[in-house]
């Protein structure tokens, strides 16, 4: 089975597949805390800003853990055939966001979202485990209007990589094992990556552009 070394030898791997943006107005988004260490190294490469995209779901009121739809700090989208109350999704939609701005505050300080109007938004995990968040994800990039949307992973399922095939741009994936179960199978080293990390690479990531 082929595996990856760790999540720095995930990030030169995509890199060189994506060194065809360099020079291109775009922003490399990546998904905390897992995707940074990827994310990190790209940005590096292609000369494009880095920084985190945060969207969290919004639960149905009877089944908290079915989501009708996804919150960023951006956008919102939900699904036009959940029958909830408007003022249900009005006080949920705010408290999800209220969590989201504190954990954007907590990687970024006070740092300005980047536009990604006319821009390639290159979002970036570690791996891909079913697609549902990350499916959401890309519906909050779509509706920021970047002129070319670009999925950059290591590892994924086929299943996964067929459907977000079809809802980006172009997806990047140096891995589509047929017997996958979780991502953290297929790295040699897969350690917890702590909100410290996080912190310090972005931090590292901004005084270098």
């Amino acid at each position: 089975m082929e595996m990856i070394h760790n999540r720095q030898e995930a990030a030169l791997m995509l890199a060189d597949r994506l060194e065809k943006y360099k020079g291109e107005p775009g922003v490399v988004l990546a998904i905390p805390r897992g995707g940074v260490p990827v994310a990190a190294p790209i940005a590096k490469r292609l000369g494009m800003p880095l920084e985190v995209i945060l969207s969290k779901k919004v639960g149905h009121p009877s089944n908290p853990e079915f989501a009708i739809g996804y919150v960023s700090l951006e956008s919102v989208s939900v699904d036009e055939r959940a029958k909830v109350p408007q003022d249900y999704l009005e006080t949920e939609i705010a408290r999800v966001r209220q969590k989201l701005q504190e954990k954007y505050e907590l990687y970024m300080g006070n740092r300005k979202h980047e536009d990604l109007k006319g821009k390639v938004a290159i979002i970036v995990d570690d791996g891909i485990a079913t697609g549902k968040t990350l499916m959401g994800t890309i519906d909050l990039v779509k509706k920021q209007g970047p002129k070319r949307i670009v999925v950059a992973v290591p590892v994924a399922p086929p299943a996964a990589v067929d459907q977000i095939s079809e809802v980006v741009d172009e997806l990047v994936c140096y891995l589509v094992p047929p017997n996958f179960q979780a991502v953290g199978q297929f790295y040699e080293e897969f350690y917890q990556v702590s909100d410290e990390l996080v912190i310090n690479m972005l931090q590292e990531q901004d005084q270098k552009r």
